[in-house]
Parts: C-alpha cells; sequence; structure tokens
C-alpha cells in the first residue's frame, strides 16, 4: 500500500485500499449499552497507564516475601536463577507467583534461567573472600580440593582450562574487577600474576579476554534443572552460554521429551554467538526469545563493542520476529540505594528507544534492599522514555509475510496506526502467535491478547506492547463475538463511544494457527 513515488498515502486512501481491496476486512458499528455508562474520556482511561516495554524481576532472599507488591508495582516476568537455590525453593517461588498473579488479577510469566556451563573457581579454606594485589602470583588448579583455595591458587572442575589457554592470554574473574594474565601452564595448573585486583568470592566465573572458552552443553545438572522445570509448567527457559542453534536444539529436544512446551530464551553472552551474522540469525531463528546478556558478554567481546552489539541483536531479533530482553546491571545502584543513577536511568531508556521488549533485573530485586522501589523506578522510566516523541512506531509497508498469520498482524498494525480512530488492537489467540508478530511494529497503542487459555496469556506478558486478558469464550456464541469483545473492552476502561477497535481472529474458533481475519470494530 505504498505509493511508487515513494510518499505515504493519506489515512483516507489506506482506509479506503483496506475496505474495499481486502476481503477478509470488515468495518461494523458494535452498539454497547455500557459504553454509555462509561465516564471517562478516551484520553483518561485506563490505556493512558499501559506500560509496552515489559520488566523482568529476579527472584531471591529480598523478593521473596514482596511477590504480591513486585506485581502490582509493574513486573510482568518472574526470573528463577537456577545457578543459585534448589527445587524445593524454586517449586515454592513458582506457587507463590502463581497465587499473587491469581489474587491480582495479572497475567505474569515465569522465566528459569538454567546456569548453563559457567565455569567457575571454587572455594576458599578460610570460608571468606581474599584480597589479590596487583602484581601477585595466583594459580587455577583442578587438582586442588575443591573448598581448599588461598591467597595463592584456587581450584576450579573445569579441567580443560590449561588446554584452552596460553601465556600471554587474560583471565578475568567476577564482573570483571580481576583480572590475571597467564604467564605459563604446567600440566593442568594455569599459572598468572594479577594486574587488576581486588576482592575475590568463592565460586566466581572465569571468563577469557576476548573469547574462547567453552564447556559441554548442556550440563547434567542443567537437563535435571530442564526437567524439574518443565515439571513445573514454566513459561519459558534461558539456556546459558548459547554458542550455536545446536545448543538450543539439544534443549528444545529435552523439552519435548519431557511432555513440555516452555518456549526456549537464547542467552547471548560468547563472543562466538555474536563473532558472525550468520551465526548470530541462526540462534535468533531457533529460538523464542534472546536475552542480551551483558555481563559476560562485555568481558568476551570488550565493553567498547557492547553498546553496539546490544543494538545490533535488538534490531535484528525484532526483524526476525523474536522477542528480546535487555539484561545485567541496569539499574545496580539500587542494590543498596533507594534511587537510580542518571546513567542507569539513560541506560535502560536507551534500550527502550531501540525496541527492546523487556528490561532485566537480577540482583536488584534478588538481594538487593529496595526491590519494589526499583521495580517502581524502573516503570517511570519506561513510560518516560516511551512518551518521548523520539520512540516513533516503525510499521514496515514492505515487510515480507510467510505465513497468513503474519500478513493479518502486519495489516492491522498498519491500519491501527493510520486510522486516527483506532484506540485499540485485540487479538483472539489460542497459541499467542498473532500478538507476538503484531507486538514486532513497536505501535503505541495497546495490543489486547485476549483468550481462555491461561498458559498462553502468561506467555505473551513478555512481548512488547501485549497485554493479555482472559476472555472466557467456550460458552459464547462464535458468531457474536465480536459484540463480545467490544463490550469486555468497553468495561474493561479500555475503549469507549466512538473508537474504533481492530480485531483479529480465525473463522474456527479455538483453533491454533488460523488467525485469517481481520475487522474494525466502531463502538457506537
Amino acid at each position: 500500500m505504498s505509493r511508487i513515488d515513494g510518499k505515504a498515502p493519506a489515512p483516507q486512501e489506506i482506509r479506503r485500499a483496506l475496505l474495499v481491496s481486502c476481503a477478509p476486512l470488515e468495518t461494523s458499528r458494535i452498539p454497547v449499552a455500557t459504553v454509555q455508562e462509561l465516564s471517562v474520556k478516551p484520553e483518561e482511561n485506563k490505556r493512558s497507564a499501559l506500560r509496552a516495554t515489559k520488566i523482568v524481576a529476579t527472584l531471591g532472599p529480598a523478593s521473596d516475601p514482596r511477590i504480591e507488591p513486585l506485581i502490582l508495582a509493574g513486573v510482568d516476568v518472574f526470573r528463577l536463577n537456577f545457578s543459585y537455590g534448589v527445587h524445593a525453593e524454586h517449586a515454592a517461588r513458582i506457587r507463590e507467583v502463581r497465587a499473587a498473579a491469581g489474587r491480582t488479577g495479572r497475567h505474569v510469566a515465569i522465566l528459569a534461567d538454567l546456569q548453563g556451563p559457567k565455569i567457575r573457581i571454587g572455594g576458599f579454606a578460610c570460608k571468606t573472600p581474599i584480597s589479590l594485589a596487583p602484581g601477585a602470583k595466583f594459580s587455577i588448579d583442578p587438582a586442588i580440593p575443591e573448598n581448599d583455595g588461598n591467597e595463592r591458587e584456587i581450584s576450579t572442575r573445569f579441567t580443560a582450562l590449561a588446554e584452552q589457554v596460553k601465556t600471554g592470554n587474560f583471565l578475568v574473574l567476577g564482573d570483571e574487577s580481576l583480572e590475571l594474565e597467564v604467564t605459563g601452564i604446567d600440566r593442568a595448573r594455569v599459572n598468572c600474576v594479577v594486574t587488576a585486583g581486588g576482592e575475590l568470592r568463592a565460586g566466581k566465573g572465569i571468563n577469557l579476554r576476548g573469547g574462547g572458552l567453552s564447556a559441554p552443553t548442556p550440563t547434567e545438572q542443567d537437563i535435571r534443572d530442564l526437567e524439574f522445570a518443565c515439571d513445573q509448567g514454566v513459561d519459558y527457559l534461558a539456556i546459558s552460554f548459547t554458542s550455536s542453534a545446536d545448543d538450543l536444539g539439544r534443549a528444545r529436544k529435552l523439552v519435548r521429551e519431557r511432555g513440555a512446551s516452555c518456549a526456549l530464551v537464547a542467552k547471548i553472552e560468547k563472543a562466538e554467538a555474536v563473532a558472525s551474522d550468520a551465526n548470530m540469525d541462526a540462534i535468533i531463528r531457533a529460538s523464542d526469545a534472546v536475552m542480551v546478556a551483558r555481563g559476560d558478554l562485555a568481558i568476551e567481546i570488550g565493553e567498547a563493542a557492547l553498546m553496539g552489539m546490544q543494538k545490533h541483536i535488538i534490531r535484528r531479533s525484532r526483524e526476525l520476529n523474536r522477542c528480546v530482553i535487555t539484561a545485567t546491571q541496569m539499574m545496580e545502584s539500587m542494590v543498596h540505594n533507594a534511587h537510580p543513577t542518571r546513567a542507569e536511568i539513560m541506560d535502560v531508556s536507551n534500550a527502550v528507544l531501540d525496541g527492546t521488549d523487556a528490561v532485566m533485573l537480577s540482583a536488584e530485586t534478588a538481594t538487593g534492599k529496595y526491590p519494589v522501589e526499583t521495580v517502581e523506578a524502573m516503570a517511570r522510566v519506561i513510560r518516560g522514555a516511551e512518551s518521548t516523541p523520539f520512540a516513533a512506531p516503525q510499521t514496515s509497508l514492505a515487510h515480507d509475510c510467510d505465513a497468513i498469520d503474519e500478513a493479518i498482524a502486519l495489516a492491522a498494525m498498519t491500519a491501527a496506526e493510520r486510522l486516527a480512530e483506532v484506540r485499540a488492537v485485540a487479538c483472539l489467540t489460542s497459541s499467542g502467535n498473532t500478538p507476538r508478530l503484531m507486538s514486532r511494529s513497536r505501535s503505541r497503542l495497546p495490543i489486547y491478547a485476549l483468550g481462555n487459555n491461561s498458559r498462553t496469556l502468561s506467555r505473551t506478558a513478555l512481548y512488547r506492547g501485549v497485554h493479555p486478558r482472559l476472555l472466557e469464550t467456550g460458552n459464547l456464541d462464535y458468531a457474536l463475538i465480536n459484540d463480545a469483545v467490544v463490550e469486555f473492552l468497553a468495561q474493561s476502561g479500555a475503549i469507549a463511544k466512538g473508537d474504533v477497535v481492530i480485531l483479529s481472529k480465525g473463522d474456527l474458533q479455538d483453533v491454533q494457527g488460523g488467525t485469517n481475519t481481520l475487522k474494525l470494530l466502531q463502538v457506537d
């Protein structure tokens, strides 16, 4: 629907083209008795408070007793970090998230983040952290008993470390505050000198500056955790240290063998994952969502390259119709402080303007002093970024579609942005696929995912701009579904008299992948 001369058609031309040229698209006036009773104006109703970018919060000791307040503050997805805790603790958290979501009337997704083949040091005999000074000699040796380290040497379970490093390499321990230069290899022992000192705690990760350390994935512990998460019915599984699409293929096979349907999140945090656009695209396509895991990624590719790579991953994920989460130290100062720094506000805002589906909190909510206040602050920053004129919608009229439901989703969002009377987009969905495709448009308008499958609705809680709502359709005459949708949205305050709603649905009720119809419904 674009002109040959490249100029965008006027809104009335698009309306005429949609109404005349597209057979499945119909405009109807729906009389709804309750609409006349609404006292709010369209710009004052609930949609003005809706936030498009979602918030992922990590559960831990600080947030466990505050799950319901966190939901009310704005959490859309809760993350379970399987690097810490045991299955019984995670099961209790899952039960409480679902109970709190039920009490608040919110659909909240659960993300199980597998530990992955994290290469870590062991523990110290003194049971307390040690300090390493610049110039000090320090060795990493798998032959040392696991919890018998000291200020001169430490153990690791990664027996292949000496095979994958060489003299002159730099190893980073933990969050990049400690750096060691490899000075020699003695069988399995890696001898180093400290080039950047500081405090070292037990169990910290080992990274090779520039990337290159690799371990088999999934690990035996990952498989046990994956089976537990599948049995618990979590919505998303995050696969750590993804290097290739094969890593996701193995994980998806395990999920299917368990009889589960968890969506997979590829954590992009290794240099190998982004070594080429072809490999990165293959990882994105093999996933349901990706996570820009900036901690390890910054160490592997260098901090100077991180911002450009973050923007590249977000853009490619959206272009390939996948969701994307931006993670790590987004409001790190709020672990100890009640207010974010200006730099953190800019960081979150930048990710929002780039089009990320969600921003993630880790230690800020898991162990921080102010978990609820952090979520509230992040929600304020997101709304501020989304309200700027620079957060413009991006609906591509030239986008090629591979399936009918993708074409319907694109047509819906194109019409939504070009017809002034449209106030909301509604999608009857069984699988959640159509609202996910709609969310790729970065529209300013709310997209309501409607259905009676709670699992599907919870999964859509991650999608940017999508707001899941339970609409019981089992006892409805499907021929009257248009009226029911308008009535439902009007009663919730999402629309008012005179508004236009775009509705996508399938000819058959509750059939996955059957979306083939688009309607414009005017509230009268």
